[in-house]
């Protein structure tokens, strides 16, 4: 039996007893003690495929590379057959890894989609301001298209993938999904199907929090490739769309109204230390006690390395690897002196059809990560933190518990990918999570919360 299968025979609660009380199990012992298949959350819709599915990889950064890691661990469902990128190093990784022709390794997307179709589907793992023009032509080539979030940067370019796919659907069956990995967690499948199942009434209310982690915030949003809203997306797109998504998803109903405050208070030069320099290398006088040292988090801790390409081959080299980059890239810059313009505080109010109200926070300014969920039901409310929650029934006063320790993610990245893959395979577009339809949604949820913030107004959404 199935998680699935499982929930739908309304017995989910009645097990959660068994696993309550700080309970902390692997997903096989889980699985063992609820008589479950070893994966408690396998779709019993999944088939074993005849052969993989090959795929063309645009992009071979942090996301396309977890990705295309799911083919080395699972031959038998997926093959990366192409590659592009144009980074050299990142290109030949790729290939290599994958044993890809010389000939399907291309060094620009352009390339890769003027030849005739070379695999079963793509995944756009490009920068934020890429996925526009390759998706379109991806889709008008007939792959099936998986794209990394965000959809694009603009409301009308998600729109108009919203066109071209609904263009391509209407003659036959063709999966474009997007990679909303949260609604892959364990964590938020189990409140989801705690709330489908009744269990604390009508949803009245959500809270939720998206606690960035102040080191994070400074490695991508102030130094790194998304610091600046015009050059890249705005962070409540960039980063956030998971969550309008995910609260979306668990609402179940469209959003009507967005409302959202925040600003960039702390990452400005106005709050520079006195004794700092441009860079962290240039002798500043309180690298040692900044909690932004360049030289702290890269070269001393060793922290978010994937950014410098460093040889896996030669890690006796990285030391003055990272240095060489800490002098020469943006990373090594002073988090008070770039020109970044991202918020590192907001807060979004959001009225759904039906009167249920959201309140969405993101924070740069802490100390952990992981989504912070408050769900306030007619009959109950669960309280949780993306390892663990706790249902409390009104009547009763019982509470049940629930925890599960994984990924930043959840564990969701590569089960995402499955859906992905089975759904190809399949030729169904119902075996994704989101459809493209909620996918733009939850974008417009973001870009109304965007414009709301810059101009003061509560702003409609409409699909």
């Amino acid at each position: 039996m199935s998680l699935r299968q499982f929930i739908s025979s309304r017995a989910v609660v009645r097990a959660l007893t068994a696993v309550r009380d700080s309970a902390a199990l692997s997903w096989r012992e889980a699985a063992g003690l609820l008589g479950l298949h070893e994966d408690l959350y396998a779709d019993p819709r999944h088939r074993t495929p005849a052969e993989p599915v090959t795929v063309l990889l645009l992009g071979h950064g942090h996301r396309g590379s977890i990705y295309a890691e799911y083919a080395r661990r699972f031959p038998r469902e997926m093959r990366v057959v192409a590659v592009a990128d144009s980074n050299p190093h990142r290109l030949q990784a790729a290939g290599d890894a994958h044993a890809v022709p010389q000939a399907r390794r291309f060094r620009h997307w352009q390339e890769a989609l003027t030849v005739p179709r070379l695999a079963d589907a793509v995944i756009i793992a490009l920068p934020d301001a890429q996925h526009t023009a390759p998706c379109l032509r991806a889709l008008r080539a007939g792959y099936h298209v998986l794209l990394e979030k965000p959809i694009a940067p603009s409301e009308a370019e998600c729109r108009q993938i919203l066109a071209a796919a609904r263009e391509a659907q209407a003659d036959g069956p063709r999966v474009v999904g997007v990679c909303h990995v949260l609604r892959y967690t364990p964590y938020f499948r189990e409140l989801k199907a705690l709330i489908d199942s009744g269990s604390i009434g009508q949803v009245i209310s959500v809270q939720h929090l998206e606690p960035i982690e102040h080191t994070h915030m400074s490695h991508s949003y102030v130094r790194g490739a998304w610091r600046n809203s015009r050059e890249a997306t705005p962070i409540i797109l960039a980063k956030s769309c998971h969550d309008t998504d995910i609260i979306r998803w668990l609402v179940g109903s469209h959003a009507e109204n967005v409302h959202c405050f925040g600003n960039l208070k702390w990452f400005t030069a106005a709050n520079a230390p006195p004794g700092s320099t441009e860079r962290c290398t240039d002798g500043c006088a309180v690298e040692g006690e900044c909690a932004y040292s360049a030289l702290k988090i890269y070269h001393r801790e060793r922290k978010r390395l994937y950014v410098f390409d460093l040889p896996e081959h030669d890690k006796g080299r990285w030391g003055e690897l990272i240095l060489q980059g800490l002098r020469t890239t943006d990373y090594g810059r002073c988090v008070y002196r770039m020109d970044n313009d991202q918020p590192d505080h907001l807060t979004v109010n959001i009225l759904f059809e039906g009167g249920v109200t959201a309140g969405f926070s993101m924070e740069a300014h802490v100390s952990y990560e992981g989504r912070r969920t408050r769900i306030m039901g007619s009959q109950g409310d669960i309280v949780g933190n993306m390892e663990s929650f706790t249902l409390t029934s009104f009547a009763s006063g019982a509470r049940k518990r629930w925890s599960l320790k994984t990924d930043a993610h959840g564990g969701g990245d590569h089960r995402m990918l499955k859906d992905f893959l089975q759904a190809v395979g399949q030729k169904d577009p119902a075996l994704l999570s989101s459809s493209i339809e909620d996918s733009v949604e939850s974008h417009l949820m973001a870009f109304a919360a965007e414009k709301s913030r810059v101009t003061k107004t509560i702003e409609d959404v409409r699909l």
